[in-house]
């Protein structure tokens, strides 16, 4: 009977094992650059599993847009923070444990810098400092730790896509 009982735990903990990429309490970091109308954003950031399937996480990136020429030339820097959650299918749609399929929202923080013909602008008509948005994404591991990730978002600042690695603890 306890030889039954073992068999079944293991069972039950290799199948969980392969439906959540990201187990409750496990961390991950992403790190990669990305593409938005605004420059070039360069990222990192941690996820943490919080209950089976669903993980929150939070984001420091950096982008600059130049423009030279023309009628005017200008310089945006643009720091920002962001916190996501993310729910994630791969025990919905059976997905195999190698993948993480997700999608979520994100509130972020954006601290924007403008030079205008070299001089520093702080009044901006067409964007706020606060941003919410939604992304879907997935990652691909190659081992047990280490993958790639692909993350496409809209509704924000740095709408455009992501492409990186992520590292399992």
């Amino acid at each position: 009977m306890k030889k039954i009982i073992l068999g079944l735990a293991i069972f039950a903990f290799s199948f969980a094992n392969a439906q959540a990429p990201l187990e409750t309490g496990g961390i991950q970091l992403n790190a990669g650059f990305g593409s938005s109308n605004w420059g070039t954003p360069v990222y990192v950031g941690l996820d943490f599993g919080v209950v089976e399937n669903f993980t929150l996480g939070a984001e420091l990136s950096y982008q600059s847009y130049n423009q030279n020429g023309g009628p005017y030339d200008y310089k945006s820097t643009i720091y920002g923070i962001q916190v996501n959650g993310n729910y994630h299918f791969n025990e919905l749609l059976n997905i195999p444990s190698k993948w993480d399929v997700y999608g979520g929202a994100n509130i972020n923080y954006y601290s924007w810098t403008t030079k205008y013909d070299g001089v520093k602008v702080t009044n901006y008509s067409d964007s706020d400092d606060f941003g919410l948005g939604l992304q879907i994404g997935g990652r691909y591991f190659f081992t047990d730790n280490f993958g790639i990730n692909l993350q496409l978002g809209g509704g924000n600042v740095t709408s455009g896509a992501k492409l990186g690695i992520t590292y399992k603890f």
